[in-house]
């Protein structure tokens, strides 16, 4: 990236990325971006679930999640199906309300919760408490007794004081609670630094390197409260390399091996945690979860034949990988600026309605969206944009580079895919911007499963 006296965003002002082309109608959608339901009707605008965008954007306004949940209940069926005799559990984090969690019980999905706000949502949703995975690096003892007593399926431990803090807890209330013990592989997946869970140096799990996920297998063994289902790892987000996860597998059917013949221990169980990647723009290619499934149990048979063990029951967490390519954000355009600069360079900035309130992904990782020209066709021919938003920070991208038809103007509506995951969960208040609501399409019906916040809502908590 070559430096620009006005910082990182300007650097290589009016050219284009290398993977992102120019293409020869602006109009037509990279199908694998975008909801199984999504198309463009014969007027010009987006259809999502049988369901006019500018319609949707009339009555719920803008912005707003849109998720398809025929294409939510798909993917998940579609991991279950990777999977057989194993578990998958919906990571709550990419995106949760009690909608989401009743649609991936539905389809025959644990859920992976990290909280206590969280676990709340879960139970709200009905969703059976032994099929929930409770997670976290800091669990308090009030959401470790809560859990317990809500019948909570399972922990997956992370420090010595929370095999103590559980172990109490339980030994107190004559139970006897399932483990797992999350171990940090060492490996630092190709992702950003922000979202890389297993290599040394960061607050998840228990090191391999220094001999602590090896005492943790002893310490939970040893606690009469506790019952060591097996290991666990999580090794980042929005991976596309299977490799990343042999070699996790690898050291964790090590330490498997060596519960075994230290201990006696036979784990029933591993969990390969999930990271898996979805496609944000034309640079991204992931597996699909059919393939992804085929390639993790392969893995873990391979690595157990070559260790003498049995093959433990495998369990993942796709959440992005569900929710990611569900959600489309629409937002409606307020400001269209060409900015030209003393090089002769120029770069049209699309300012929207929404932004890093909705979406602070861009800003915060540096990710990369596409988006579309939502409500119409056009003509025009492609000229390269940078979406922005409403916010009083110039890191306030919501797409970084995208090619759009030259005559986008106020009034029109853009639409960004894989919003599903890390947006609305994200999301926040900043300069007091109510949070966009998310509305549920299916069949041609649509209905609010979050609604849109109110400056009563922004109000509401604030003392005179």
């Amino acid at each position: 990236m070559r430096v620009h006296e006005a910082g990182a965003l300007h650097a290589g002002i009016g050219a284009a990325p290398g993977w992102l082309r120019v293409p020869a109608d602006p109009n037509a959608l990279e199908t694998h971006l975008w909801p199984g339901s999504v198309r463009r009707a014969d007027h010009g605008a987006l259809v999502l679930g049988g369901l006019d965008v500018r319609d949707l954007a009339r009555q719920y306004g803008t912005p707003v999640f849109l998720c398809d949940e025929d294409d939510f209940r798909t993917r998940c069926r579609a991991f279950a199906d990777a999977l057989p005799g194993g578990d998958v559990y919906y990571a709550a984090k990419a995106f949760l309300c009690l909608a989401t969690a009743r649609w991936a019980s539905e389809e025959g999905l644990g859920l992976d919760v990290c909280t206590g706000g969280e676990l709340a949502v879960a139970l709200r949703a009905g969703v059976a408490p032994t099929r929930i995975a409770f997670h976290g690096n800091n669990k308090s003892v009030a959401e470790i007794v809560r859990a317990l007593e809500a019948g909570v399926g399972r922990f997956v431990l992370d420090s010595e004081l929370e095999i103590a803090r559980l172990g109490s807890a339980a030994a107190a209330r004559g139970l006897r609670a399932d483990v797992m013990v999350r171990v940090n592989v060492g490996i630092e997946a190709h992702t950003h630094e922000y979202i890389a869970t297993a290599h040394e140096d960061q607050k998840f799990g228990f090191s391999l390197v220094d001999g602590h996920a090896a005492a943790a297998v002893a310490d939970v063994l040893a606690a009469p409260s506790l019952r060591l289902l097996g290991l666990h790892s999580h090794i980042g987000s929005q991976i596309f390399d299977p490799a990343a996860f042999e070699v996790s597998a690898r050291r964790l059917v090590q330490l498997h091996v060596a519960a075994r013949d230290e201990h006696g221990a036979e784990l029933p169980e591993l969990g390969l945690g999930g990271g898996f990647g979805i496609a944000y723009t034309l640079q991204d290619d992931p597996l699909t979860s059919a393939e992804l499934g085929v390639r993790l149990r392969s893995i873990v048979a391979h690595e157990c034949a070559a260790a003498g063990v049995p093959t433990p029951r495998l369990s993942i967490e796709p959440g992005r990988a569900i929710a990611g390519p569900s959600v489309v954000t629409v937002y409606e355009v307020g400001t269209v600026k060409p900015v030209r600069l003393e090089s002769g360079a120029s770069r049209t900035y699309v300012s929207v309605d929404g932004g890093m309130s909705d979406n602070i992904r861009a800003g915060l990782y540096g990710a990369a969206y596409s988006c579309t020209l939502a409500s119409r066709t056009s003509e025009a021919p492609p000229m390269l944009a940078r979406v922005v938003g409403k916010h009083c920070e110039s890191g306030d991208v919501v797409v970084q580079d995208e090619f759009l038809p030259a005559d986008v103007r106020p009034g029109d509506l853009l639409a960004v895919p894989g919003t599903g995951a890390y947006c609305r969960s994200m999301s926040s208040n900043y300069n007091h911007v109510p949070r966009p609501p998310v509305v549920a399409v299916r069949a041609g019906a649509a209905r609010v499963i979050i609604r849109r916040e109110t400056e009563d809502d922004l109000l509401r908590l604030d003392s005179p």
